[in-house]
């Protein structure tokens, strides 16, 4: 050990002593290292490599029935409840037949049973993914040349797909329909959503979902749901419209409503308005009594299954021509794996998905499991998560992720393990043998009211933006920008919008940080910001500034900029003339008299304080920007001193040559420490003077 040259004595108190680092091993010794630790393989290794990739290999030997079986059967059963109308209704988002929505659930669940750390995220069909896959669907049908609203609002006896075109029918061959075209894309872009994020989880970049803030998803989440209920509309009124898509397609929906609105359904519009009312009155009585109610109500279940009575019985289909969700076959079809050739069409639009689903599902899972005091691993839940989307894709599923809604539903349950995942698939699977066809004539605008309704909590958001301007405006404009691009021009330009205003408000904070003046408290040892405070004592002939954030190369003209500002003087220009007047007197460069090393005549002080305690870091330029400045000053005969550097910044100054030898006293560890050295350093100048004057 030896004595850290930065932390030498000062008021007569001895410094910290540096422990001697480690020598660290040779980049070569270390990848020697790796190598022989990842090719190592004996049974007790792949026994803990399995364990890792399937998490429930680990926990399920240790699962207790007594404490747990009970609460996971519970929320088993009401998830699975949950999961059957959503799953019919949330097809329409996708624009794909119920049963695939059906098929997603099912393997969703049991997939993430094996693979998943989190005890209480719920994996399955999600709103925003379904809206997303949904746009990819139509605008591949319209290349193909099928209608994307085919089943649509259609007059009764017209539920079966056909083609448009001969020449369309030749290029999928004769067998597959708009339904079987729908499936093939949705199933290549899950495929690829899939491969996505399980190369995440492979190349450990869980750390990236923390890089999409609250305000972005939230505000994404708004901007989502406008479009989702945009979509829905023409279901709720019973309008057949074209499907718009690309930029301004809400707007465009809008436009295309007005001047058909002439044209709803009656039937349609009163299923709508009755289902509407009871579910948000449900929805707001659970809310007010959800301490009192052990098990949420079922309502969007009631509401199918009296729905699809009265449309059964009432013959809504063939009297009115309502649309209704149509034949739902039984049982699973046989694997298939996805088209090679749309994948590659597709691999651009699964890039966001993979985003969005990967950033919900960690943030999710990483929440409830604080909430809960246990931890999870980001990393596994990308290849959770991914292996989601990648196996399922071969069993016709498309894009999951988890969702907030059913993980708190999940929650106030009692759901204790992911055991409850297998309860719900078997509710599904239960559905999927034997009760799919009894929702046939359901009507469409019955499942548009479960969706709208489901969107209340995301819409609800907008409340939370005046409270989140008064703190953040940055963080607001960030929500405001991502939610209009949603709205106005497209959801995956929304997150783009959003992720880049993210970064530049990240960039914006570090280059401009808050600037002070410092000044004592009193007769304290703290310093705070003197125009922020009043009363404060300043120091005489000492400047103590305050940068709040790292100093590099996109802020060091800034921190020039505010440290003359402030202090009122210029050093630059001040040392550049002071130069050229030595030069001129044929005095050395750099040297200055004894009465202007005691107070220089162009400013008030003779020390500048710099307290570092804000600055996260300190990279090159930085560096040479104190390098310089300390040169200024010394050229005005005015000292600079640093106080409260973190270990790093201190690490980057001494090997940067900053603190040259018989200069370790320019660093200490308090503004206190800093302010008293240069006042007894001011002292001994004066003393020095004026011996020299006697």
């Amino acid at each position: 050990m030896d004595a850290c040259p930065q932390c030498g004595r000062q008021d007569g108190v001895p410094g910290l002593v540096r422990r001697q680092p480690p020598v660290p091993p040779s980049f070569r010794e270390q990848l020697k290292g790796r190598l022989k630790q990842s090719c190592a393989c004996h049974r007790r290794r792949a026994w803990a490599l399995v364990q890792d990739l399937v998490p429930a290999v680990r926990w399920l030997p240790r699962y207790r029935p007594r404490e747990d079986l009970a609460g996971d059967i519970m929320s088993g059963l009401v998830i699975g409840i949950i999961l059957v109308p959503q799953a019919i209704a949330y097809s329409l988002l996708a624009g794909l037949q119920p049963i695939y929505s059906l098929y997603t659930s099912f393997f969703a669940n049991l997939i993430y049973f094996l693979l998943g750390t989190s005890r209480h995220v719920s994996v399955g069909i999600f709103s925003l993914l379904c809206l997303m896959v949904g746009q990819v669907v139509d605008r591949e049908l319209q290349l193909a040349g099928l209608d994307p609203a085919h089943n649509d609002g259609l007059p009764p006896g017209t539920n079966n797909s056909t083609l448009n075109a001969s020449a369309t029918q030749l290029a999928l061959g004769p067998d597959c329909g708009r339904d079987c075209y729908a499936i093939r894309i949705a199933t290549a872009l899950t495929l690829m959503t899939g491969i996505y994020q399980v190369l995440m989880g492979v190349l450990r970049l869980g750390f990236m979902s923390a890089y999409l803030s609250p305000p972005l998803l939230d505000g994404f989440a708004m901007g989502a749901s406008l479009t989702i209920l945009t979509s829905q509309l023409r279901h709720l009124l019973g309008v057949r419209l074209p499907r718009h898509r690309g930029p301004g397609m809400v707007l465009s929906t809008w436009l295309s409503l007005l001047r058909h609105a002439g044209q709803a359904n009656v039937c349609d519009v009163v299923t709508s308005a009755v289902c509407l009312a009871v579910l948000l009155a449900a929805r707001s009585l659970s809310d007010r009594y959800r301490h009192r109610l052990k098990v949420p109500l079922p309502t969007e279940l009631l509401i199918i299954v009296a729905a699809t009575l009265a449309s059964h019985f009432g013959r809504f289909h063939q009297r009115f021509g309502s649309s209704v969700a149509g034949d739902i076959p039984t049982g699973f079809l046989d694997p298939r794996a996805p088209d090679p050739e749309l994948m590659w069409r597709v691999a651009l639009d699964a890039v966001p998905l993979a985003l969005v689903g990967s950033a919900f599902s960690v943030s999710l899972a990483e929440m409830f499991a604080r909430n809960h005091g246990y931890s999870v691993r980001a990393n596994q839940e990308l290849l959770a998560v991914g292996s989601c989307n990648l196996v399922a894709s071969f069993f016709h599923c498309f894009a999951t992720s988890a969702a907030l809604a059913k993980s708190l539903v999940k929650t106030a349950t009692g759901c204790r393990t992911q055991l409850s995942s297998v309860v719900s698939a078997a509710v599904v699977l239960l559905v999927l043998l034997a009760l799919a066809p009894l929702f046939r004539d359901l009507q469409r605008c019955v499942l548009a009211c479960v969706i709208v309704v489901s969107l209340r909590g995301a819409l609800r958001k907008v409340a939370d933006l005046p409270r989140l301007w008064r703190l953040s405006r940055a963080d607001a404009l960030v929500w405001v920008a991502t939610a209009a691009t949603c709205v106005l021009v497209s959801v995956e330009a929304g997150l783009l919008a959003g992720v880049l205003l993210s970064l530049l408000s990240l960039a914006g904070r570090t280059r401009r940080p808050h600037v002070a003046l410092l000044a004592r408290v009193g007769g304290s040892a703290f310093y705070e910001d003197s125009s922020e405070f009043e009363g404060l004592v300043p120091e005489p002939g000492v400047r103590v500034f305050r940068f709040a954030g790292p100093l590099y190369y996109a802020n060091k003209d800034f921190f020039l900029r505010s440290l003359y500002a402030l202090t009122g003087l210029d050093a630059g220009c001040a040392a550049a003339r002071r130069r050229g007047l030595e030069v001129g007197s044929g005095q050395a460069p750099g040297t200055a008299g004894a009465g202007s090393a005691l107070v220089p005549s162009t400013a008030g002080f003779h020390t500048v304080v710099l307290d570092c305690t804000p600055v996260l870091f300190l990279d090159v330029a930085g560096l040479a920007t104190l390098q310089g400045l300390r040169r200024d000053y010394e050229a005005l005969a005015i000292v600079l001193l640093l106080a409260g550097c973190s270990p790093e910044v201190r690490g980057v100054l001494s090997q940067g040559g900053f603190l040259q030898e018989g200069e370790e006293t320019q660093l200490f560890h308090s503004v206190q420490g800093a302010v008293q050295a240069a006042r007894a350093r001011h002292r001994q100048l004066e003393l020095a003077a004026a011996d020299s004057v006697l």
